[in-house]
């Protein structure tokens, strides 16, 4: 292998082909066609001697050196995008960053959503991507392809650049019509009751279910998983469950579904979410201008 034949654009190809194992959506978010894709991964399969990504089935799947190649080409590309953008001016009015940020439900619409109207005034050209933190995992911040990770404290990076982002108390909810005239839930209703919940990276626990053993001696009755919060809330419409969730996307839900807060005879923990970001992106200047837009919002609205 000769490096002087291998550029930076056949490396972007690369991790676009990595991630997305399909020839088409690959040829998208490269602006060519699917021919032109097509031949740039025989190119690299040329370079780097190996299939790369082969057929089974229906899908394309990648060769165990592919999956070897993946991080240190995103490390790379990572280096070098951090590089050129630490010399730009900040400038969001001309800007055409596009953002992949790795978020629950429960963050993009309390926190993230709010703010798009004013992003789109101050950055008109800037773009997002929602990633759920269920399929998409703090390893795919680490390969240097989300530009932020979102979540609870136990699910943080904290090897990572991070600040905290929010405190949230958790709230029952369920549906009224199974609880006619009650406002509260008593503690052995809430533990011999079914309940719904949310799983985030692939693990099927609410990073506070622990805390129910520890504490009050008995784990919650798990019927249903979820991966995110609003197919949480529409799980118990019509049904006896229960389920935790975060009170300020309660808020929002109640007001527009037929569910409840109800009373709890115990205090469960905070929530405390925090945002990371990989090291490359620590002085990138469109980066720490949406950091300090999120951040100071935040604030803005405690006060």
């Amino acid at each position: 292998m000769r490096v002087e034949q291998l550029d930076l654009n056949l490396l972007l190809a690369l991790e676009i082909l990595l991630e997305e194992q399909n020839i088409t959506r690959s040829a998208e978010r490269l602006h060519l066609s699917q021919s032109a894709t097509s031949s740039i991964l025989a190119r690299l399969r040329s370079y780097f001697e190996d299939d790369l990504l082969v057929q089974v089935g229906r899908q394309m799947q990648p060769t165990p050196y592919a999956l070897e190649l993946e991080a240190p080409v995103k490390q790379i590309l990572g280096i070098v995008r951090a590089s050129i953008t630490s010399k730009r001016q900040n400038n969001p009015e001309l800007s055409q960053r596009h953002f992949r940020i790795i978020a629950s439900d429960y963050i993009t619409q309390v926190v993230i959503c709010p703010l798009l109207a004013k992003i789109n005034q101050l950055a008109p050209a800037v773009t997002f991507e929602f990633l759920t933190p269920f399929s998409h995992g703090a390893e795919l911040l680490a390969k240097g392809g989300a530009d932020f990770f979102i979540s609870p404290e136990a699910r943080m990076i904290d090897t990572y650049p991070h600040e905290f982002l929010l405190e949230d108390e958790l709230v029952c909810i369920g549906d009224p019509a199974f609880y006619p005239g009650q406002d509260a839930i008593t503690e052995d209703a809430f533990f011999a009751t079914g309940h719904v919940s949310v799983g985030f990276e692939r693990i099927s626990r609410f990073s506070f279910e622990d805390w129910f053993k520890e504490n009050l001696g008995h784990e919650r009755k798990i019927d249903i998983i979820s991966n995110d919060f609003n197919t949480l809330c529409l799980s118990l419409i019509g049904t006896p469950r229960l389920a935790m969730i975060p009170a300020k996307f309660a808020e929002q839900q109640l007001s527009r579904l037929p569910l409840k807060q109800f009373d709890i005879p115990f205090t469960p923990p905070k929530l405390l979410e925090y945002a990371a970001w990989h090291p490359t992106l620590d002085g990138d200047p469109m980066h720490r201008w949406l950091r300090e837009l999120i951040f100071s919002s935040l604030r803005s609205a405690q006060s």
